[in-house]
């Protein structure tokens, strides 16, 4: 299908101002412009209808060089799309298709069809493929099984368990045999890990104002670890860390707590390193990227289970494409259980 001569009206928000602390709509410009929709051979116009936000944006602000170089000024904000094909001059996409795509936070996108990825809707809810089935499932996946090596009868400590990622790995470590002790904010959220996720334990690190005492809940409920896999960072991780056991395995996925401003200018430390030293732990960091090869292999093992739903996927949906830059805060408040999409 071809469009020649016609023209869309695309919005587009422009990352356009670095954020020193909460990421807001200032730090971003909204964009109208007409998209000329001529195609040239293998060329595809995907229409967004999810738009995923993410805690590794707000890394990527920051002004100096993490795991990337800073996300650039003055272009479209980068993240990945579930979207419809609406033209295609390409044997591989028809009108209509779902597909997978990195296209940011635009309305539409005129692209290469190599850049896309075709999804099946009757495998699993298209959104899935930003999750369960995407970015975060893989880190979850890959993170806990490579990295945290989990054995029958360990117990895992999982902070930020509520998320998009965390509570993926919470429901992956039951699955291998482990005993699972969720952290997370707020009494409903600990609710939801016990009654929904069935984990062994919760602690809400949003009761204790020191890091010793959400230490001794920790210590009270889990009884040591033998993998922690860290998604927050900060105070959680200062409580975590002195009740390893000998031979944990420590997984750094994100350091969440960080990211307002954070990463520019650290906290001190480290301060348990000789925690590392007298169990003999392990600590390793992890980034979904790392195993984008092998996500025939997640999808194997993962997908039957949420074709059976047999693992929760909570999805929280902000309806809006206007709302995208206040979605990305959301993060940073812990409103969402499980991952955060924008509905477009």
């Amino acid at each position: 299908m071809n469009m020649s001569n016609a023209t869309l009206l695309n919005r587009q928000w422009f990352y356009v101002k670095r954020p020193q602390d909460r990421v807001s709509a200032e730090h971003y410009d909204l964009r109208e412009s007409a998209l000329d929709t001529t195609l040239s051979t293998n060329e595809v116009i995907v229409r967004a209808r999810y738009i995923s936000v993410d805690p590794y944006m707000r890394i990527q602000q920051h002004e100096r060089n993490t795991y990337d170089v800073p996300h650039p000024l003055g272009i479209v904000q980068r993240s990945g799309v579930v979207g419809q094909v609406v033209a295609s001059a390409s044997e591989r996409f028809r009108a209509d298709d779902w597909v997978l795509s990195a296209s940011g936070w635009q309305l539409f996108d005129k692209c290469h069809a190599n850049d896309l990825q075709l999804i099946n809707p009757q495998t699993a809810p298209v959104s899935t493929a930003l999750g369960v089935l995407g970015m975060p499932g893989r880190t979850a996946w890959f993170g806990l099984m490579d990295a945290g090596r989990p054995r029958p009868g360990d117990t895992l400590v999982v902070s930020g368990a509520a998320g998009a990622v965390g509570s993926l790995v919470a429901q992956f470590g039951k699955r291998a045999g482990c005993r699972v002790i969720g952290i997370a904010g707020g009494a409903a959220k600990c609710s939801y890990l016990i009654n929904t996720l069935k984990l062994d334990g919760a602690v809400d690190y949003r009761a204790f104002t020191s890091t010793e005492a959400l230490a001794e809940e920790l210590q009270r409920q889990s009884g040591g670890v033998d993998i922690y896999f860290d998604n927050v960072g900060g105070m959680v991780t200062d409580a975590v860390i002195p009740l390893i056991k000998r031979r944990a395995r420590i997984v750094i996925c994100g350091t969440i707590s960080q990211y307002d401003g954070g990463l520019d200018r650290p906290d001190l430390g480290p301060r348990f390193l000789q925690h590392m030293l007298f169990q003999r732990a392990t600590i390793q960091g992890i980034l979904a990227r790392d195993f984008a090869h092998r996500m025939d292999e997640m999808r194997a093992t993962v997908e039957p289970w949420v074709k059976n739903r047999d693992i929760v996927f909570e999805e929280t949906f902000v309806d809006g494409f206007e709302q995208l830059p206040q979605a990305l805060n959301m993060l940073f408040d812990g409103k969402n259980l499980g991952k955060l999409l924008v509905r477009v």
